[in-house]
């Protein structure tokens, strides 16, 4: 059976790209006693609070009548942001090539639990980054957050 992030997207990426806009990804989580839907939107020139409403408004419905979530939750809808989370095959394959960031749920064999570089190449079990030194082949289990670093 699919997630309820997967059944969300389904669901509601057919609407958001029909008015014009990019599903980024779809999450659900418990935060304390709360539930959140957090919708990711994008657009070539950026995403402002009107194109946030715009997409909640158009949604809102869908997900009431889908009810696929049955606790009371809270629907957020947003821009991915400068430094994007990658957690999709799909996002990893967009910034090949862009520097990131790659946190791990615990430090590795080389006593780090961070690591920075380019994104060189990706596969199911491995991502690749180039940083000054070498390449370096992190395990994609053990990797709890990828995002991209914004040069400012």
């Amino acid at each position: 059976m699919a997630s309820i992030e997967e059944r969300v997207e389904t669901l509601i990426k057919p609407k958001i790209e029909e008015i014009g806009y990019e599903l980024y990804d779809v999450e659900y989580s418990k935060e304390g006693k709360s539930y959140y839907l957090r919708i990711f939107i994008d657009k070539p020139q950026g995403i402002d609070l009107q194109d946030c409403e715009t997409v909640s408004n158009a949604i809102s419905d869908l997900l009431d009548q889908a009810d696929y979530i049955k606790e009371q939750y809270f629907l957020e809808v947003s821009s991915p942001g400068i430094e994007k989370v990658l957690r999709k095959d799909k996002h990893l394959q967009q910034n090949i090539g862009e520097k990131i960031a790659v946190k791990l749920f615990r430090k590795d064999e080389n006593s780090k639990k961070e690591y920075q570089g380019k994104l060189k190449d990706f596969n199911q079990e491995k991502i690749i980054i180039e940083n000054e030194e070498k390449d370096v082949e992190i395990e994609r289990k053990n990797v709890a957050q990828i995002k991209t670093i914004y040069d400012w």
